[in-house]
């Protein structure tokens, strides 16, 4: 649509501008202010009043100068070249802004998000003169040599296939159909828009019954989460939130990862701006950018273009979920996204709540949180999203606002725990204070796979490691020596299973990343020697000759020793595991 004068800047409060002598604006409408046109968005209306929170920085913005509408909503451009880009929170591409504006972005610039010389071999699938709905496929692009990107007629367009383009190499901009419907002839291109606010249509959800495979024991093992659902990690400065998100982009077996840098500092990002280009996809083999996006949205970059990051980066991630992927969302932090909405809130006057954060931050975060899920999409395929929200509480106390209105949303809560960062153990999941909903959900994927005994091996080990933490503070008063061996048992299973099992190496080849195979086989051999240690001690052993067998090292070891083709081959250490064993209690009849 054509931009329009809308009215005139009255008033700037820092990213928040008050227009005056507004007519013929709408809500959320996109608009430019001031001669240098900066990029705002229309958040409250009074009036002949408007109030807008600018993306860039409002410095020498003075009264007086017009603001123009774009008659249209804050938008995203969907289409091939998506992937391995690198934008700001309003989908600019950085590389795009660096080459006009040096290494620091100036004020005005308006630049496309996709290449629009750059063409693409497309393949069409759909034919001239039939009937399309919306989200169908109607063509194919090779977006990397990972993706092909599937061209979908647009959400709410549908009617009849006047013509479409023949194979061949076209750019954005070229017309590769018509299409004739209620609202008259339409063109359709190779990308589409559309805003961000908006969560994309589907089909109907489906039910979370597949894990998303992390490769972290920690995670798959005890606290999984399912293709399209949501988790928050919260934890305090210096756990590993970053890392495990990184951890989470690398190994995921998602088909593509949407990685959302919201208000986190610029040495954070900078890492992920120079590391992940660099990045094997372990699975592949190929460029970990060939399926990533990432949206870089320092804490020096304007506050309010940090509130709209997160949802350009939902966005995308239901783009690519309507072509049938399953995609991952990781957005670090949230607790940043939520103070840039207490920074527009104060500016707009508007009366606070907890801790100064705005009344509707729990609907801003469930809007969000709710975008997420696994679903049939338009064109019946199965697609997923699936949330991982990092939440950085200030002093790492859970209580807090951001973090208690997320566990309202979230069905899986993976709790870092300062100690253990600080021992230096990774991931720095805490397994008391974390608990995952989706463990029901995922169980019988997991027995499938595990010839039914997952659950059981499960939940006898987070039994153990509850009656450990009791036994601890036992052990603090009084010391590990006065308990029985049968007890002392406990917390020798409990420290295998925490240092054999869940603590991991991201630096090393063979431990950074473990299958789902590896993992139930490491599992049954550390349960299976609690058992079978239990019934020598029964016997009249002790734990000092248990400890000393050879078998002990091979299984401290064996994360290190076994790969995950070779997962199979772990079999023979439970073997040897009970041989050692029932030997040993069998000197004692």
């Amino acid at each position: 649509m054509a931009e329009r004068v809308i009215g005139k800047v009255g008033r700037v409060v820092g990213p928040v501008v008050e227009a005056r002598e507004v007519a013929g604006v709408e809500m959320l409408e996109m608009v430019f202010v001031g001669d240098e046109r900066l990029v705002g968005e229309v958040v409250r209306i009074r009036g002949d009043a408007a109030w807008i929170q600018v993306y860039e920085d409002t410095t020498g913005l003075r009264p007086g100068t017009p603001v123009y509408g774009k008659g249209e909503p804050l938008s995203v451009e969907l289409g091939p070249g998506l992937l391995g880009g690198i934008y700001d929170g309003v989908q600019r591409p950085l590389d795009v802004l660096r080459a006009q504006s040096g290494d620091f972005i100036s004020k005005g610039i308006h630049v496309t998000a996709l290449d629009r010389e750059r063409r693409w071999e497309f393949e069409p699938v759909a034919e001239a003169g039939s009937e399309v709905f919306p989200g169908q496929i109607i063509g194919h692009v090779r977006e990397t040599e990972l993706i092909e990107h599937r061209i979908m007629v647009p959400p709410r367009m549908g009617g009849t296939l006047m013509d479409i383009a023949p194979p061949g190499e076209y750019a954005l901009e070229d017309v590769i159909g018509r299409l004739k419907g209620d609202g008259g002839e339409r063109e359709l291109k190779l990308y589409q828009k559309w805003p961000v606010r908006v969560g994309r249509p589907y089909k109907t959800r489906r039910p979370h019954t597949v894990p998303l495979i992390t490769g972290q024991r920690v995670l798959d093992t005890l606290f999984p989460v399912a293709r399209g659902g949501v988790v928050v990690v919260p934890g305090g400065f210096g756990t590993g939130k970053t890392m495990v998100q990184h951890a989470l982009a690398k190994w995921c077996d998602a088909d593509l990862v949407v990685y959302i840098g919201c208000g986190e500092r610029g040495n954070e990002m900078t890492e992920v701006l120079l590391d992940f280009p660099r990045l094997i996809d372990p699975r592949t083999g190929r460029y970990l950018m060939e399926r990533t996006i990432l949206i870089a949205n320092t804490s020096n970059m304007p506050v309010a273009a940090r509130e709209a990051s997160i949802y350009t980066g939902i966005t995308l991630a239901e783009y690519y979920r309507d072509m049938g992927y399953h995609v991952a969302v990781m957005a670090d932090s949230t607790s940043r996204w939520a103070e840039a909405l207490r920074e527009l809130s104060g500016r707009l006057e508007e009366m606070p709540a907890d801790e100064g954060f705005p009344a509707y931050l729990p609907t801003r975060l469930a809007e969000f949180y709710e975008r997420a899920g696994a679903v049939e999409t338009l064109s019946g395929a199965d697609g997923s999203i699936t949330t991982i929200g990092a939440v950085s509480p200030p002093g790492g106390d859970f209580s807090e606002p951001v973090t208690q209105h997320t566990k309202r949303f979230v069905r899986a809560f993976w709790a870092l725990d300062k100690q253990l960062a600080n021992a230096r153990h990774y991931p720095s999941v805490s397994w008391l204070a974390s608990y995952s909903e989706y463990t029901d959900d995922v169980t019988e994927w997991w027995d499938e796979t595990t010839n039914g005994e997952w659950k059981d091996l499960r939940s006898s080990i987070i039994s153990i490691m509850q009656r450990e933490a009791r036994l601890e503070r036992v052990v603090k008063l009084v010391g590990a020596d006065v308990l029985p061996d049968s007890q002392r048992l406990i917390l020798e299973t409990a420290n295998i299973f925490k240092n054999a099992f869940l603590q991991q190496n991201a630096f090393d080849e063979v431990d950074a990343f473990c299958v789902a195979e590896k993992q139930y086989r490491m599992l049954k051999i550390i349960v299976r020697f609690y058992d079978l240690a239990l019934e020598a001690i029964k016997k009249g052993g002790t734990l000092v000759g248990l400890k000393k067998l050879g078998v002990m090292r091979d299984i401290m070891q064996m994360k290190f020793e076994y790969a995950n083709e070779d997962a199979g081959k772990l079999e023979e250490l439970e073997k040897k595991l009970e041989e050692s064993i029932n030997e040993f209690g069998s000197i004692f009849g």
